[in-house]
């Protein structure tokens, strides 16, 4: 999540399921970072790391569009799966962007990641927190915890996170309404119709989305709800009879996928809001290469539909 704290900073928390040894070796060790480090789409070059008061962490990020990203991080402060203080952004020819506090601690059987960047001025920290969301900054975290969770159970998943300005009865509310639901959920340019919604442990919806030259029936059927804070739920493409069908676009996307949303209240009117996506039952190789090539794509059309969450949670 991202959330002011002071005016020049920005805060970013996360909760790992890995021990804190784990999620720092993932930070610290050149082989693992470079399975998640960056915004989707972009890969990473490690030229030199000196994990130490003073070293130098010397890589280059790629972008899917071929523009290269040198960088040179200094470390100021080194302690081992507790903290690190380096300066973000910069290189041998400009200076850094920003000053990272990362602070690492084991919470159970989970990770707490809290990182704080502070800017010089409360206009260049909301100016890079604009920059961030535009690049995708804020999916890196995710793909942090979508390498931990194939390190820890082989399971290839997406996930994508965002924090809202609603506490968490709202929140709730808008993933288990219909009429609210239907509002935000579509991508950009569809609309959603419900034709039946039971939206109850173990009760079904089926539905359809309606968008520029296209009609797509989907059924959903929900597995768990835990007011208010967890919902799984499986989903399926179908056809207008609920017959089970394959997407329109995509023949070879997995037949049915597992949804968890998991709602996180961050103080009293702010919700965090956690969703994997994964394959569910039996998955092709096939079927399992287009979820994994598809992860840029599910980080645009999630991040559009939580786009209009926020624009729906801000209507009188």
């Amino acid at each position: 999540m991202v959330a002011k704290n002071k005016s020049n900073e920005i805060k970013i928390i996360r909760m790992y399921d890995a021990p804190v040894k784990a999620v720092w070796d993932a930070w610290t060790d050149p082989e693992q970072v470079v399975q998640w480090w960056g915004p989707r789409g972009f890969t990473l070059t490690t030229h030199s790391k000196d994990l130490r008061p003073g070293g130098h962490w010397h890589y280059t990020m790629h972008g899917p569009d071929g523009v290269d990203y040198p960088n040179k991080t200094k470390y100021f402060e080194v302690e081992e799966h507790a903290k690190l203080v380096y300066d973000h952004g910069g290189n041998d020819e400009r200076a850094p962007l920003f000053r990272v506090t990362a602070l690492f601690a084991q919470v159970g059987q989970q990770t707490r990641l809290e990182m704080t960047m502070t800017l010089a001025t409360p206009e260049a920290a909301e100016e890079t927190r604009k920059f961030i969301k535009k690049a995708g900054g804020n999916a890196t975290w995710d793909r942090l915890a979508e390498y931990l969770e194939k390190q820890t159970s082989g399971k290839d998943t997406f996930l994508i996170n965002r924090t809202f300005d609603a506490p968490l009865e709202v929140m709730f509310e808008m993933w288990t309404d219909p009429k609210h639901f239907s509002q935000w959920l579509p991508p950009t340019g569809f609309e959603m119709h419900f034709i039946k919604a039971d939206i109850r442990p173990g009760g079904r919806t089926f539905y359809y989305m309606t968008g520029p030259g296209i009609k797509m029936y989907g059924r959903a059927e929900y597995l768990k709800i835990q007011k208010p804070d967890l919902l799984v739920y499986t989903q399926e493409f179908c056809d207008e009879n609920e017959n089970l069908s394959r997407h329109p676009g995509a023949p070879t996307w997995p037949a049915t996928m597992l949804t968890t949303v998991k709602l996180t209240a961050e103080g009293p009117d702010g919700t965090r809001v956690t969703v994997t996506w994964e394959p569910h039952g039996a998955t092709t190789r096939e079927e399992l290469e287009a979820f994994i090539q598809a992860r840029s794509g599910m980080t645009q059309g999630w991040t559009g539909s939580f786009d209009k969450l926020e624009v729906l949670l801000a209507s009188p």
